[in-house]
């Protein structure tokens, strides 16, 4: 596991660049939503990202993991990683605004300490994981709102949809850990999305039929964006980050986004949020950032 260190400037610049650009990815994946269907969209995304990253291991002339185990690996990856979350989320966003959906994706940091904590014996839940854990999951009650719990409607399912995939994505997490440790990310990457792209393959053509090419300019630019910029090279982004700052300073990503989400889907497709959303993001976000404890260290230090 990559240990925790200090934010560099040039970490914080990264990290800030990181959540704008996965933040604005939202905005793109519900622009295309408009014209394609929401498996469509999934296959646009890890196929292009998928060609881009083999591209950059071809130049590299990066050796390819000879094990079965490992190719396997990439399978399951790809189904926990994108097939599933990127699937759910994208039928999701179809329901509920890009921001709320945002909001509900940062609840994977939570998902993800309770899921190492049933894995890993290095990683248990302590009194302040908890503490963060609690309030996590009571914000994302919170955005999710009384009115939902009560009663079942497409709302709903789209809200449980997302908060699927984040819980997806956190056992991606773990896998990746336990599975693919020795790989190098740019292959790991690489490797998972072509296991996505050749399942989505089949479920294109069984749910939506074949995909044309015949599209909106606004359409391939979303589709551009979110395959190419905020897929294959925030990865690269994302592992330079780590590579500087850690795996515990990656949690700050998750805050970053649904401000730039919420931002650009008011701007751009006039998406307006309950006032109990905002409170649910503001109470996750507290959560998290016990979790993270830096601040509150801080705070001591400073009294």
């Amino acid at each position: 596991m990559t240990p925790q260190t200090s934010l560099s400037t040039r970490a914080w610049i990264e990290l800030v660049l990181l959540g704008l650009i996965w933040g604005g990815s939202f905005l793109a994946i519900r622009t295309a939503l408009d014209e394609i269907g929401p498996l469509t969209s999934v296959l646009h995304r890890t196929g292009w990202a998928m060609l881009v990253l083999w591209g950059i291991v071809a130049l590299k002339r990066l050796p390819l993991p000879k094990r079965p185990n490992i190719w396997g690996a990439f399978l399951v990856m790809g189904l926990l990683n994108n097939v599933i979350p990127f699937s759910l989320m994208a039928w999701g966003q179809l329901h509920i605004p890009t921001g709320l959906t945002s909001i509900f994706n940062a609840a994977t940091a939570i998902f993800g300490i309770v899921v190492a904590a049933l894995v890993f014996t290095d990683e248990k839940l302590t009194p302040r994981k908890v503490m963060g854990v609690g309030l996590g999951f009571g914000g994302v009650c919170l955005a999710i709102g009384l009115d939902s719990l009560r009663q079942f409607d497409t709302k709903s399912l789209a809200q449980l949809a997302i908060l699927a995939g984040t819980v997806s994505y956190a056992i991606a997490g773990a896998w990746a850990r336990k599975m693919l440790g020795g790989v190098p990310p740019i292959i790991a990457a690489a490797g998972m999305l072509s296991a996505s792209t050749l399942c989505m393959i089949p479920l294109v053509l069984l749910f939506e039929g074949v995909p044309t090419l015949a599209l909106a300019p606004t359409t391939w630019l979303a589709i551009g964006y979110y395959a190419i910029v905020a897929t294959a090279l925030a990865y690269l982004l994302y592992y330079r980050v780590l590579a500087m700052a850690g795996s515990g300073n990656l949690l700050l990503v998750t805050l970053l986004i649904p401000p730039v989400a919420i931002t650009l889907g008011a701007i751009v497709r006039n998406e307006t949020l309950h006032p109990g959303e905002y409170v649910g993001f503001a109470v996750l976000a507290l959560g998290l950032s016990i979790i993270d404890g830096r601040l509150w260290r801080r705070r001591r230090t400073t009294v």
